[in-house]
C-alpha cells in the first residue's frame, strides 16, 4: 500500500534527507586515498547522531553499519572494512537517517583520488540519469515512466542497468510501496500522485547489467568485474511537481563543484 504523505509530514522526511546530505557533504572532504571506509563509517555514524538522527541502516535487517560502501566492482550494500581506498578507486556511499519518526536515505558515487576517464564518464551518465527520471516523477505518470527514462538514457551509453535492485518508496518505513526500478515501460505501474515520496536509485554497470551475491549476504557486485555507480535522492511529488527532499549540494560544496542540475526542483533555497 503507498502511503501518501501530508505536507507536514513531507517537511519531517526534507529534515532527515538533509541530514543525510549533510552527512555525505562531511564524507566527501575525508574520502582519499589511504583512507578506510571503516573510519569513514565511524564519523558517519558520529556525525548523525550530533545532529538528533539515529544512523538508519545500523542494524536494520541485521546490517553491521552506519553507511553502505561499495567500492568500484560493488553495486551496492559493501559493508566497511579496514582495507584503505587506492587512488583510481571510485567509492558509493550510501547513508540513511532516521529523526522525527520518517527516514532520509541517500546515495553518492565518490571518486577516490585520479579515475580513469571510462570510469568519470559512467558517473557521469549515471547521476545524469537520476535527474532524467526525476523529472518523470510527476502526476498523471507512472512509476515505469521513471524506470524506463533511466533505462534509455543509460543503455542509449551502452551501460548494464541492474534488474534485481530498485528505489523504493519512503516514509515512517525505509522501504515502503511502490518498489521503482530502473527500467520498464511507459505507461506501466502505479499512478504518481501528490503526496507521493520516493528513492530514485540507479545502479548502473559499465558493462553486463547481471549481478552477483557473495557469501556475507551483502555485498553486490558485478558479474563481469567492471564497475558501477549509483546515486540517490528522496523525491516528494509536491503540487503535480517533483520536489527534491535531499541535495548534493553539500558534496559540491566540500569539493568545489559548481552545478545548476537541481535547479528548478526544489522550491527551498538551502543554507549551506
Amino acid at each position: 500500500m503507498i502511503v501518501i504523505k501530508t505536507l507536514e509530514e513531507i517537511e519531517l522526511m526534507r529534515e532527515s534527507a538533509l541530514i543525510v546530505s549533510k552527512t555525505l557533504g562531511m564524507i566527501a572532504k575525508e574520502i582519499k586515498p589511504g583512507v578506510t571506509t571503516l573510519y569513514l563509517d565511524k564519523l558517519a555514524e558520529d556525525f548523525l547522531r550530533s545532529h538528533g538522527a539515529e544512523p538508519a541502516f545500523l542494524g536494520m535487517y541485521g546490517f553491521p553499519n552506519s553507511l553502505c560502501m561499495s567500492p568500484n566492482t560493488q553495486v551496492v550494500h559493501g559493508i566497511p572494512n579496514n582495507v584503505p581506498l587506492q587512488d583510481g578507486d571510485i567509492i558509493s556511499v550510501d547513508c540513511g537517517a532516521f529523526k522525527n519518526g520518517f527516514y532520509g536515505d541517500h546515495a553518492y558515487t565518490f571518486e577516490v583520488g585520479e579515475v580513469a576517464p571510462e570510469t568519470k564518464k559512467l558517473l557521469q551518465v549515471t547521476k545524469e540519469s537520476l535527474y532524467v527520471g526525476i523529472r518523470e516523477t510527476k502526476v498523471g505518470n507512472r512509476v515505469e515512466d521513471i524506470g524506463h527514462a533511466i533505462q534509455q538514457y543509460c543503455e542509449s551509453h551502452g551501460y548494464g542497468v541492474v534488474r534485481e535492485l530498485c528505489g523504493h518508496g519512503l516514509g515512517r518505513k525505509m522501504h515502503e510501496d511502490p518498489e521503482v526500478p530502473n527500467y520498464g515501460k511507459r505507461g506501466r505501474g502505479k499512478k504518481l500522485v501528490n503526496g507521493m515520496v520516493i528513492a530514485i536509485e540507479p545502479m548502473i554497470n559499465m558493462g553486463t547489467k547481471n549481478i552477483k551475491q557473495h557469501k556475507d549476504g551483502w555485498t553486490i557486485t558485478t558479474a563481469d568485474g567492471k564497475p558501477s555507480a549509483h546515486f540517490e535522492h528522496d523525491v516528494a511529488i509536491v503540487n503535480g511537481k517533483p520536489e527534491l527532499l535531499s541535495t548534493f549540494a553539500y558534496i559540491y560544496d566540500a569539493l568545489g563543484i559548481v552545478s545548476n542540475e537541481e535547479d528548478g526542483l526544489r522550491q527551498k533555497p538551502l543554507i549551506l
